[in-house]
């Protein structure tokens, strides 16, 4: 009897030792409402982390774009092919010329165009120089969310930041965090900005992907949530379908 008391003793510190250790990596979930969040997700990204931020459409786990690193602990975490291209987030359109070659698109298109639910698929620059970033396309989907606190972060760290869904590849997108709890372990902070897209199931297609690379062309690689009023806005400006 003794024996089979230690044994189950033992087994007991073990498994709450075990659970400490599952706690102790788990992230912390702060609120994007917490007066110092937004300096906390810059430094997070600074410091090489991915982390869990909300957009204007869905949840999305976001790095530095420019980190070798941070680029690609993102594609483990989501376990996704590196062939597979993500998009980066920046603040202004200024940012927008800086990272994507744009010249070719007037400041009426772009302010019109962005903050919103959108991405637009431009050639690299020579200042996006991470060899991980999209190493088999010379593009670069870029977004300005019309999102308060994402602008925030990004203002405030000033460079440009990796952005993919916050799921595993092949799952569905998510809305809220509570969706994305199995990626808590593998990221260095969430940020909580609630439920997104109003919770509508429809939503989940995120932002409407448009390759504006080519001269007076679009091609709409993504439907997304805002297809309509992007198509009017395109065709409005001159530019044709390539499809």
């Amino acid at each position: 009897m003794n024996l089979l008391k230690h044994l189950r003793i033992k087994l007991v510190r073990h498994e709450s030792v075990s659970t400490k250790m599952m706690i102790d990596k788990m992230a912390d979930i702060i609120s994007c409402t917490n007066e110092t969040s937004c300096a906390r997700a810059a430094e997070l990204l600074a410091n090489g982390q991915v982390i869990a931020v909300p957009t204007d459409t869905i949840y999305g786990l976001a790095c530095s774009a420019n980190c070798p690193d941070a680029i690609k602990k993102l594609y483990t975490i989501k376990g996704r092919d590196s062939a597979k291209p993500v998009a980066i987030c920046v603040t202004f359109i200024p940012d927008v010329r800086k990272w994507g070659e744009a010249g070719h698109l007037s400041d009426n298109l772009l302010h019109t165009l962005l903050p919103g639910p959108v991405t637009i698929v431009l050639e690299k620059t020579k200042h996006l120089n991470n060899p991980y970033l999209n190493p088999h396309t010379t593009k670069i989907g870029i977004r300005i969310p019309n999102h308060s606190f994402m602008n925030k972060v990004t203002e405030a760290f000033n460079m440009p930041v990796a952005l993919t869904s916050a799921n595993f590849s092949n799952e569905p997108s998510t809305l809220s965090i509570k969706e994305f709890e199995h990626l808590y372990s593998h990221l260095g902070a969430v940020f909580d900005g609630g439920v997104l897209s109003r919770g509508l199931d429809q939503n989940r297609t995120g932002s409407t992907v448009i390759d504006l690379s080519k001269v007076g062309y679009y091609n709409i690689i993504r439907r997304g949530i805002s297809y309509e009023r992007i198509i009017r806005i395109l065709e409005n400006q001159g530019l044709m379908n390539m499809q």
